[in-house]
Parts: structure tokens; sequence; C-alpha cells
């Protein structure tokens, strides 16, 4: 018979910073996160949006505001967020942005501001913390991908390079870091409801062909994210690394 070790998706005695935490994705991980057992800090600029969410939960939940844009922003965030519940050692980054701007319409400023929150943001925050999960032997880094970092769509140049980015920054990420204990996974939702895709899915007939393409039949949920996220954060995937799980009903599976 084999051993199956108990609690094996268990948060118990971890603390997990989520990025993007006040809407979405980002505010389900958060939540995710919370109910498994982890003191859990929630990042983002809505102040009154993240108090709602530490309000609805039992204590092991913060709100932490912060500008990601900004380069100061992330530095003085990620040098507060280990004077709460102690040092991270759960990173969880959704916070990211969507402009879909035709190419021709693209600014400098437009591009920078992508790439830095999809993308730079991610990294900086997790160098600055990733030695106190090194102290410890043991961190889970989960970036977030999406169908744009292996699909090209219409006016997504500018988020489909910083998503097809960080496609690769998981795996550069994972052997950097994998040998002291620290794994890093990226997840890349579909169509799933929320702020980011507001557009997507005002458009019944867009959203309607989005879920036919789909081998399940149907866009995103967002409890569907539940099960992944905790398995990537968690002792369960402790020989997973370097990997993007696509939770997208297999959208790119067609």
């Amino acid at each position: 018979m084999v051993e199956v070790q108990q609690n094996l998706f268990s948060l118990d005695g971890h603390v997990a910073l989520v990025t993007g935490a006040s809407s979405g994705l980002g505010r389900r991980a958060a939540t995710v996160l919370a109910d498994a057992g982890a003191c859990v800090i929630g990042v983002a600029r809505r102040d009154d949006a993240l108090k709602s969410w530490v309000a609805e939960g039992a204590g092991n939940r913060a709100a932490l505001p912060a500008d990601l844009s900004d380069e100061a922003g992330v530095a003085a965030m990620c040098e507060a967020a280990s004077g709460i519940f102690g040092a991270p050692d759960i990173l969880v980054h959704a916070a990211g942005v969507n402009l879909r701007q035709p190419a021709e319409d693209i600014t400098p400023g437009d591009w920078q501001l992508t790439q830095w929150l999809n993308l730079g943001a991610p990294f900086f925050i997790s160098q600055a913390l990733v030695p106190a999960m090194k102290e410890r032997g043991w961190g889970r880094i989960v970036n977030f991908a999406s169908l744009q970092t292996t699909r090209a769509f219409p006016s997504g140049i500018a988020y489909g390079a910083s998503k097809g980015g960080v496609g690769q920054m998981t795996r550069a990420m994972a052997e950097a870091w994998s040998g002291d204990g620290i794994n890093t996974n990226a997840i890349g939702p579909g169509f799933f409801p929320t702020e980011l895709t507001a557009a997507v899915f005002a458009d019944e007939a867009r959203a309607a062909r989005n879920a036919a393409q789909t081998c399940i039949g149907r866009n995103g949920r967002l409890e569907d994210i539940d099960g992944p996220l905790l398995f990537l954060c968690s002792d369960a995937a402790v020989y997973v690394t370097g990997q993007i799980l696509m939770v997208d009903g297999g959208f790119t599976a067609k």
C-alpha cells in the first residue's frame, strides 16, 4: 500500500503574498491560500477593496496597498511585507495590465508599463524575497502566464510579449532557485470573468466563440483556479518546477 502524506495541500505555517488581490483571479487566489491555512498579504492599489477582502476572513489576512507600476513602490512593498506575518515563502504574481492596443498605437510609455507590471515587477519582488526562502529551504513562486504566452491575439502585441516573457522567466527562475527548495511555476488562465476581461465577456458572441474553442465547452469560473493554484503552492508540487499549467479548459489543446 502506498502511504499518502497527510495534509499534503495544507499551508499551515506558511506566509503568502499575492499581488492583484483586490479583484478577479488575484482576489480568488488570496482567498484560497488563506482558507488553506496560510497567512496571506494581499497587495493592490485599491485600499478599500483590499480592506473588504480582509474583513471577509478570519484573522490570517492583511492588506498592503502598493502601486506596483512604480519601481520604488515595489521596493517599499517588499520591505514592508516581511513585517506583517514574517517573511513570505509563497508568492503569487497575479497583478497585471492589458491595454489591448493595435501595434500602431502603442507608445513607449504603454510598452514600458506593460512590460514592467507583467514581467518586471514579478521578477524584482521575487528577487527581493527569495533570500528568506533560501534560509528556510522552502518556497513557492507562481507567476501568471496567459493564452498569449504561446498564442497571438489581435491588439495584444505588448501584452503578448510580456506574457511570452513570463513563460521564459518562469523556467529561468526555476533553474536559478529550485536547488534551494524554491519551486517556480506558472498558471496560464483561459478566459475567466474578471475586470481585465470585462470587454471580452461584454460581447456575448465573442464569449460564446471562446467557450466553443475549449475542449470542455465553456469559459472559466473563478473556482476553477482553486485546485491548480493550491497544488502549485503546496508540498504536493515538491517535484514540479519550471512548468506552465494551462487552466484553460483545453483552449490551447485545439
